[in-house]
């Protein structure tokens, strides 16, 4: 026979001596300080014109150039990006609203750029550049394209790599966004690749009179305000805004009453007879209380009389 053996419950509840593991207490959350917001007078603004093949960034763990070959001013960060095979303008800064304002996608700050490309391109693929073209990563949105003649920049080290039997020819593009490598990949949809690379502008600011290297200090322009800091225009219905009148202050110690129901002694009264049956139809007895309220009985002596008074 065999022996009853013992059977777990997994659904028995645990025992209250057995060791429970507290919960930790969540690590408190300490916010990181702001930074102190810029005076108008301490914002600084470089224009550089960044040589070919220099990384845009102030550090290389494998010793290639950076900016801080050409930047020695401390604070100063780049805004915006340039490849490390393109040429021309870049805007370091230390203040960080610039630095967004420069790089944010809804600003549409525009770039123009020179584009060597190989090939001369027809107007019905300088066209198709003006509508957007489509590429990987989407449609870009229209850009300005021209052939233009031949400016007048430094030689690069090392040169472009020519085939006598291609011709070149000079590009102006102009687009207002910043995809990765965007100008490269437009021409090379259109069957003319990019030799060679040169930022000339970015809004107003161009690399006129700075060599290859060399960077100038500009005064930091005032920045746009905020939308928060923006008045709200008042909404109304016809358009137009009224303002309201404002209420008139109560006097201390006055408790607030109705305008149209005045107080019982204030109410005007009347001497004449008939006007103060006109507002009193009872003739100045009190009024009956209501169904409670038993009817008088006729007189004694005359019971033909009525309850009517004659």
């Amino acid at each position: 026979m065999k022996s009853p053996r013992s059977r777990l419950s997994v659904s028995r509840a645990p025992r209250d001596n057995a060791p429970r593991t507290a919960a930790k207490p969540a690590a408190p959350r300490h916010a990181s300080p702001r930074k102190p917001e810029l005076a108008p007078e301490d914002r600084k603004l470089l224009l550089l014109n960044k040589p070919y093949m220099v990384l845009c960034q102030f550090t290389d763990e494998a010793g290639r150039e950076t900016l801080k070959d050409y930047i020695k001013e401390p604070g100063i960060y780049a805004a915006g990006r340039l490849d490390r095979d393109s040429e021309g303008l870049l805007l370091l800064t230390n203040d960080g609203k610039m630095q967004a304002r420069l790089t944010q996608p809804r600003e549409k700050t525009p770039k123009t750029y020179w584009v060597q490309v190989e090939g001369i391109p027809s107007e019905e693929k300088l066209a198709a550049l003006r509508a957007g073209v489509e590429l990987n990563d989407g449609m870009t949105l229209p850009a300005g394209a021209r052939i233009m003649d031949e400016p007048a920049v430094w030689p690069r080290n090392p040169p472009i790599r020519e085939r006598k039997e291609i011709p070149t020819c000079w590009l102006e593009i102009k687009i207002v966004e910043g995809r990765n490598r965007q100008v490269r990949r437009m021409t090379a949809h259109i069957g003319h690749p990019t030799l060679r690379l040169i930022r000339y502008a970015i809004g107003d600011w161009t690399l006129d009179g700075l060599a290859p290297g060399e960077s100038r200090s500009l005064p930091a322009p005032e920045l746009v305000p905020s939308s928060s800091s923006r008045p709200r225009p008042s909404s109304s219905r016809s358009g137009a805004h009224t303002a309201k009148p404002a209420k008139p202050a109560k006097p201390a110690g006055d408790a607030p009453r109705r305008a149209s129901q005045p107080r019982r002694d204030e109410r005007p009264r009347s001497t004449h007879p008939t006007e103060r049956a006109a507002t009193n139809p009872t003739g100045g007895k009190p009024r009956s209380s209501g169904r409670g309220t038993a009817r008088r009985p006729a007189r004694a002596g005359n019971p033909n009389s009525s309850d009517k008074e004659s």
